[in-house]
């Protein structure tokens, strides 16, 4: 780096980690507080909020950064233009491009640090916090459904390798990614049903069976060849056989990381888990729109911190008589929130209206990326 990029990046760096560690000491008071309504129930104390505070706070960070960079590179910017600093680097031949240049080499170890959280450390410790909240609650995991969990389970060929499709209701999902209360309806490649089984509990053997205990199996076998003929009704269509288990090894394409997926809101899960998801889903035939603009925007949203980079540079040509240097950081956070918003808001009408989820995910950053590129060109004019 050139000696004018290192002492920028000293100063934003510096300024950004000082911003950053605001914004997070605030939001970890407001989870606190919020923590607080279930503090007292079960085995949950006090000391239990805390560390589930702390163990959403890699989220937090990532959240953040893109907001922190462009609030910490508008002061740094800001108080240069205030002490004229900025007009001497003009002076010495400093063009705008090569300080958008400059700004974009400075902004990719933020791009990565961003990645990392986003990645690595965030999506582990909330699934962490929900499992440590979850067990001193005593609570387990389940749908907004009264009868739990219901996932479609596809298979090409089964052990009798014959392709079949089963609809499985999971009651309980505890946080140890032990099943409980579960019953599978499996169907043949024709769509008639073939067996009901019902188990009270099982468990994940890798990497493609699950274990389950106490198994009842009600087992359909047609004794008329074509049902849509008209048949007696006195002669019988069917025959049902019951047959009791004590444990029953299934073959089948869900895993704990498809189930667990109600623990982390799609925003908050690894682009690998994400994409695991959505496979799942497309191969049942079932929408993953909400899944695919998670998963985009989890690959786009890095790079934000290059377009919070870009809107930060014109405050540099702004002289103090233009205001002060706190009227232009409050112009930052406001700009930073309406960014947030604008994802926010894109995300949920992109679902609504099924919009292409790689626009959906890209738009905003690239009205903003178009708003920082035409106010750089106004004030290099003027």
């Amino acid at each position: 780096m050139l000696i004018y990029e290192r002492y920028w990046a000293k100063q934003i760096y510096l300024t950004f980690t000082f911003v950053l560690f605001a914004f997070i000491g605030l939001f970890f008071f407001f989870d606190l507080i919020n923590e607080l309504n279930s503090v007292g129930q079960g085995n949950y104390k006090f000391s239990f909020a805390v560390i589930r505070v702390l163990l959403l706070t890699p989220s937090r960070f990532y959240e953040i950064i893109p907001v922190a960079a462009l609030i910490s590179t508008i002061y740094v910017f800001s108080t240069m233009a205030s002490n004229s600093e900025y007009t001497i680097f003009r002076v010495s031949g400093l063009s705008t491009r090569r300080a958008l240049f400059s700004l974009i080499k400075i902004g990719i170890p933020l791009v990565i640090v961003t990645f990392v959280f986003g990645e690595v450390i965030g999506p582990y410790s909330d699934q962490l916090s929900e499992r440590i909240r979850l067990e001193a609650l005593g609570s387990a995991v389940s749908s907004n459904f009264k009868s739990g969990v219901w996932v479609k389970d596809t298979l090409s060929n089964d052990e009798q390798g014959q392709a079949v499709t089963r609809f499985v209701n999971v009651e309980t999902l505890n946080p140890d990614s032990t099943i409980l209360g579960v019953r599978i309806y499996e169907f043949d490649s024709h769509f008639r049903l073939n067996d009901v089984r019902t188990a009270k509990s099982g468990q994940f053997i890798a990497p493609d069976h699950w274990r389950l205990h106490d198994v009842s199996e009600t087992h359909f076998q047609r004794l008329v060849p074509d049902t849509f003929a008209a048949a007696n009704a006195l002669t019988p269509v069917y025959r049902s056989t019951i047959k009791q288990e004590p444990e029953y090894l299934m073959r089948s394409q869900l895993t704990p990381e498809i189930l667990s997926v109600l623990l982390v809101t799609p925003d908050h899960m690894a682009i690998y888990n994400l994409f695991s998801y959505i496979q799942h889903l497309q191969q049942n035939q079932q929408d993953a729109q909400r899944y695919l603009i998670a998963l985009w925007h989890k690959c786009v949203y890095p790079f934000a911190i290059f377009v919070m980079l870009i809107l930060s540079l014109p405050f540099a040509y702004m002289h103090t008589r233009s205001g002060a240097v706190s009227v232009k950081v409050f112009g930052g956070i406001m700009l930073g929130m309406s960014f947030q918003l604008s994802n926010t808001l894109f995300s949920h009408v992109g679902t609504l209206d099924t919009w292409p989820a790689p626009l959906t995910a890209a738009a905003p950053g690239l009205i903003y990326l178009l708003l920082g590129l035409l106010a750089l060109r106004w004030v290099d004019r003027h």
